[in-house]
């Protein structure tokens, strides 16, 4: 959920339209991207779930229609599965039990955002769950079916057995001990099919499968057909299932070679012909055997990936031709190194991969430094020529925390490509359970850099152009803001969550606004008429000393109000409405404008205007989204800016990637856009002291 393009579409069945705006600006606020209707009798809600499925129902247990048992009623018709959530004023034992004999999903506290917040996440984490199994159920349907296909097709004798009984055999497997059909067999002990001189060592072995012990890979037997004769083959077992019950496949394999001959064709399937390690496809299938021990508590288990440095320009020494060479002498140093425990891999084409067991984070970190320093000690014949190589080593420790294949492999690779951006000949593992801690730290040392920034003005301003698609006087941009860190520039995404924590957002929009009004005043001086949109965060709105200030400001750099444009989200006004009201009015005394962005997104949106005196009013960014493709969402933008306009108001679309998108919101009436297509953000200014 946390996605930025997961929106949830919401219905709200609640008598306050202003309530159903607030609850949505909540929601809009923790990050959550949501597309909210109000409903206001059981008409209009039946209309909705007609036009569209919505992914949650909010319903005030309070409303007078319709009411909780109707709405539940309405939404799970059809067999739709769409979440309701019951909202409560207070906590109260009967409202609870009547929302759960109403059968609503959930019950949350409006007046408490925080679980009101955490109820609607957990829902919609377990709405997704369940679309994901049903979706999981039909794609393992198909393969079910496609899989009976195949059975019924395979050359292979194959049955499963449950409890020792045959549940399924294919026609290859009737064919060799002579039956026609498997009504023949089906019921019928597999003991029954073997020669009675083994049958008690056999039924020992079912003995054993049935309390759940592991049955061997192969076994010799001799079998029975229909007809009473005896022949030898050899039965292959492996975990199954059946019609949702636990069962044994067994494949039945014919004396045809030898047992020796047998094992050297299955080890030739298992291996990389031109490095002789292990080939990637049973490389995986031993990831995953060992992420299944990682998940029942093994530890010590770790996957390590060896990537050679610059291996383009060493092929330019040996030539394509002798490629397959220096990979298989490189392969053989890397298997030299390694445990008769680990397992070598070729994972692609100069990567190879290594399953390390038995040793701990610090042995798995001096393994990969031996490996780096025996190439970098080493010299390659190949032909006529010598080269020398090093390689990059990246992996990660397999846990409980991290016992997922794919998440195994994406982490090793990261790393491995870490290091090889580091400049490679080194060393890169990754600790998942040292993630925690050096998160901690990472925020621990940010929030004493930003405490710093604040005191030195370490800030960075970047203006990126507000395009006029009418030809408006003068320039127009959006401020935008970088902290200076020790490695370069740090993004608002990275130092803003530290700085919200911990009350320091004031003190970033005070440095923000005063550089931004030095610029700004700089522009004037040459002649550049500018007017430049300033976020404002709501922290600010309670600085009952910050209007004074930036009067102070513009009298000294002798800079007309107007060049500046205050914007904020309008999910953080709805919820902080009567500061910002009062913060704007402000504004308009000193001649300053304000935006109101991702504006459009609310139950009722320009109902917010009657409090709040917005001069331009910023699209939501969620109605961009393919927009040349998305009808609905051109049919929105052009209804929007009818709405602004006759309100008064100049609109701005953000985000616009595409010059079919601009033809599209010039026609629509839209007044300003912006974007990295239209232009990136420049640097205009260093922090000033």
């Amino acid at each position: 959920m946390n996605k930025a393009v997961s929106i949830i579409k919401l219905l709200l069945v609640e008598n306050s339209v202003e309530e159903a705006e607030r609850l949505a600006s909540v929601l809009r606020n923790a990050g959550i991207t949501v597309r909210a209707t109000h409903i206001k009798n059981a008409t209009e809600l039946e209309a909705q779930l007609q036009a569209q499925t919505p992914d949650m129902i909010f319903v005030n247990i309070a409303s007078t229609s319709p009411k909780l048992a109707e709405v539940v009623q309405l939404a799970h018709r059809g067999g739709k599965d769409i979440a309701v959530i019951a909202l409560l004023d207070t906590l109260r034992e009967e409202d609870v039990t009547h929302a759960l004999q109403a059968a609503a999903n959930a019950v949350a506290l409006r007046s408490r955002s925080d679980q009101f917040v955490a109820v609607v996440r957990r829902e919609y984490d377990s709405l997704n769950m369940r679309r994901s199994v049903r979706r999981l159920e039909a794609a393992l349907r198909e393969s079910e079916r496609r899989c009976d296909a195949l059975l019924d097709s395979s050359r292979d004798p194959i049955a499963y057995v449950h409890e020792g009984m045959h549940v399924r055999a294919n026609k290859a497997y009737l064919e060799i001990f002579g039956y026609e059909d498997f009504a023949d067999i089906e019921g019928v002990s597999l003991l029954d099919m073997i020669a009675p001189d083994t049958a008690d060592s056999f039924k020992a072995l079912l003995k054993n499968l049935s309390k759940g012990e592991k049955p061997p890979e192969k076994l010799d037997i001799k079998a029975r057909g229909a007809d009473g004769k005896i022949f030898d083959a050899i039965m292959e077992f492996a975990a199954a299932s059946f019609e949702g019950e636990p069962c044994q496949q067994i494949v039945l394999r014919q004396h045809a070679v030898s047992a020796e001959l047998a094992a050297e064709i299955d080890s030739l399937r298992q291996k990389d012909l031109v490095t002789d390690l292990y080939n990637r496809q049973f490389g995986l299938s031993e990831l995953d055997r060992m992420v299944a021990e990682a998940a029942a508590g093994a530890a010590n288990q770790s996957l390590l990936l060896i990537e050679p440095d610059k291996f383009r320009q060493q092929l330019d020494t040996v030539g394509i031709g002798q490629a397959d060479l220096l990979l298989g002498d490189m392969a053989t140093l890397v298997r030299n190194h390694l445990a008769s425990t680990d397992i070598a891999i070729r994972m692609g084409e100069h990567t190879f991969g290594a399953l390390v067991r038995g040793r701990d984070p610090e042995a798995v970190r001096k393994l990969g430094q031996e490996l780096c320093k025996a190439f970098s000690e080493h010299i390659f014949e190949i032909g006529k020529q010598s080269v020398s190589a090093t390689v990059s080593v990246g992996g990660t420790l397999i846990g409980e925390r991290n016992a997922n294949a794919q998440t195994v492999l994406s982490q090793a690779s990261t790393a491995l490509r870490a290091a090889l951006d580091d400049g490679g000949n080194r060393v890169n593992i990754l600790d998942p359970g040292l993630q925690d801690r050096a998160a901690a730290a990472e925020a621990k040392e940010l929030l004493t850099r930003l405490q710093q920034a604040i005191t030195s003005n370490a800030f960075v301003l970047y203006f990126q152009p507000v395009v006029s698609l009418h030809g408006a006087d003068g320039e127009f941009y959006e401020v935008l803001v970088r902290m200076i860190g020790d490695k370069g520039e740090i993004m608002p995404k990275a130092f803003f969550p530290v700085a919200e924590q911990h009350g320091l957002l004031g003190a970033i929009d005070r440095r923000v606004i005063g550089n931004a009004i030095k610029a700004v005043a700089e522009r004037e001086k040459a002649g550049r008429h500018t007017t430049v949109f300033i976020k404002l965060t709501t922290a600010s709105l309670e600085d009952a000393t910050l209007l004074p200030w930036i009067a102070q400001q513009l009298k000294a750099e002798r800079l007309r109000g107007d060049a500046l444009v205050f914007e904020m989200a309008e999910s953080k006004v709805v919820t902080s409405l009567k500061p910002a009201r009062a913060f704007v009015a402000g504004l308009k005394q000193l001649h300053c404008g304000f935006a109101l962005e991702q504006f459009g997104s609310g139950v009722n949106s320009f109902q917010l205007l009657k409090h709040v005196d917005a001069d331009y009013l910023k699209v939501d960014r969620s109605y961009m989204s393919e927009l040349t493709k998305n009808k609905e969402n051109q049919d929105f933008i052009k209804q929007f800016c009818q709405q602004a306009h006759a309100a008064g108001k100049l609109t701005v679309a953000e985000f616009v990637e595409d010059a079919a998108s601009m033809s599209i919101l010039f026609t629509c009436g839209v007044n300003f856009v912006q974007g990295n297509f239209l232009s990136e953000p420049e640097r205009v200014m260093s922090s000033i002291a």
